[in-house]
């Protein structure tokens, strides 16, 4: 794919704008995050990309690590240090760290000139180019995502946090937002108070968070094209994508490793694992062994 110039809002002819990306982690996901990366630079080579990385407690070693995998590509690191202390009393476990929650406050903490970001978690890969997700109009929304569950568990999660029927209940892994108008409507303080007084029923936090005070105000995503997993390939029979590979390949421009179940990992169980070790492999061979990216 070739960058392509376009009109500046005067009507000229200018550079097409930087993809903004955000990612937030800790030190943990480092490795999941740059095979993801090195998958977003083999699919969007000729894409200017702007990456803010919103963190806590990340070194300046961490920081190189992630570098080194930006090297001689299109995309610049800006990495953005996170208040924590925030969100000391906020519900936290090894699986949902604290640096989930640091996505919903994008609006505070990235630049101001920026009017959209494409949030992406680190354990996924990028098979496809994002254009055409990033440039989704996000007219009347706050937001833009994906649910990736069948219609039981949705029901379950509406009836949980007190949703509408027809409300959407969001995977937060894959998330456009609408920073322009998130700057003007977001109320802080009211994210926190749902924090305080929900603690209790939060199972998946900031996921509660986001489909529970933005109901209504959430633009649905295909999640077959924009957050495949491994519950939608093995559990919608009815879908061309069920059990295909092929298809997938194809199609799916993100492929998203959520919950416990990592190909990273030895208990690892799936078969959307193969896009992930493609990807690790493309990244291991062309990385030089005199800057290792695993440390």
């Amino acid at each position: 794919m070739c960058t392509k110039s376009s009109l500046s809002a005067d009507g000229t002819s200018g550079a097409k704008k930087p993809m903004n990306l955000l990612v937030t982690l800790n030190a943990a996901y480092i490795p999941p995050l740059t095979v993801m990366l090195s998958s977003l630079l083999h699919t969007n080579p000729d894409r200017k990309i702007d990456l803010y990385l919103l963190h806590s407690s990340l070194t300046q070693a961490d920081l190189n690590r992630i570098r080194a995998v930006l090297e001689e590509s299109r995309c610049t690191l800006y990495p953005i240090k996170a208040d924590s202390s925030l969100l000391a009393g906020a519900p936290v476990t090894d699986r949902y760290p604290q640096e989930m929650y640091y996505r919903i406050f994008a609006a505070r903490y990235l630049p101001v000139q920026l009017d959209r970001v494409l949030y992406l978690d680190p354990d996924m890969v990028i098979n496809g180019p994002l254009d055409e997700l990033y440039e989704t109009p996000l007219d009347g929304w706050l937001f833009a995502a994906a649910s990736h569950l069948g219609r039981f568990f949705s029901a379950v999660n509406r009836r949980r946090l007190e949703l509408g029927r027809d409300s959407t209940y969001i995977n937060s892994g894959v998330m456009l937002f609408h920073l322009e108008r998130l700057r003007r409507e977001q109320d802080e303080a009211a994210v926190f108070h749902y924090i305080e007084t929900n603690k209790d029923k939060l199972l998946l936090p900031d996921q509660d968070i986001i489909s529970s005070l933005y109901e209504g105000n959430i633009l649905p995503l295909d999640p077959f094209l924009y957050n495949m997993t491994e519950k939608l390939f093995a559990l919608r029979p009815r879908s061309e994508a069920w059990l295909n590979l092929d298809w997938v390949r194809k199609h799916s421009l993100i492929i998203h490793y959520c919950g416990r179940n990592k190909p990273w990992k030895e208990n690892y169980v799936g078969a959307l694992g193969v896009f992930y070790r493609e990807a690790a492999t493309l990244l291991e061979n062309k990385h030089s062994p005199k800057n290792p990216i695993h440390g």
